[in-house]
């Protein structure tokens, strides 16, 4: 049996956003209770407020991929066409009580078929908190490789920092040229 069979995916719609909003903030900028993923102790306020994400989600070539577990929202990633071939992956979050337990790295496999059947990427870019080395780590072990770019971080109004150099690591992932064919037909989006 399909253990992640339970689990349904699906672009975000503008109802959606008050929900992904508080799973983003709450992934992101909660306590060390709420996850490994938590930026809580680098930086307080929030990650992202309701039009902003209303923002994101009308930019061209852009989509949330939304996870859930029969009607509860317990995923979501941001999926972007920066260029020919080469997609955008972020704000990738995983309920953080479900944190640990596979659902993250699957997902992460679905949102990369997703943008290379959408967009025919044969490359995923994505930027961390050069600081978080627990979470580059993990990107890496999925098999993202740092390219040894830093950019600025994107202080917003939104959010403060706690330390010292927050900065962001760009990260990329080069997929087969060959289609993803085999991956799409485990991916459903409804």
């Amino acid at each position: 049996m399909d253990p992640y069979s339970a689990f349904t995916l699906r672009p975000a719609q503008a109802a959606d956003i008050p929900t992904v909003t508080a799973l983003i903030n709450s992934a992101y900028r909660g306590g060390s209770a709420n996850g490994w993923t938590t930026e809580a102790h680098l930086l307080e306020g929030r990650r992202i407020d309701e039009p902003g994400l209303a923002k994101l989600m009308a930019e061209p070539d852009t989509i949330f991929l939304l996870c859930f577990e029969a009607a509860t929202l317990i995923g979501s990633v941001q999926l972007q066409k920066v260029g020919d071939g080469v997609g955008y992956l972020g704000m990738f979050v995983i309920r953080p009580g479900l944190q640990g337990r596979g659902l993250g790295r699957w997902f992460m496999e679905q949102a990369e078929a997703t943008a290379r059947r959408l967009w025919g990427v044969t490359r995923m870019t994505m930027t961390v908190i050069g600081l978080r080395s627990e979470l580059i780590a993990y990107y890496e072990r999925c098999g993202y490789a740092l390219t040894g770019e830093r950019l600025p971080f994107p202080f917003d109004g939104l959010s403060t920092a706690l330390v010292e150099g927050i900065d962001l690591a760009v990260m990329q992932k080069d997929f087969l040229t060959a289609p993803a064919s085999a991956v799409e037909e485990a991916t459903t989006i409804q």
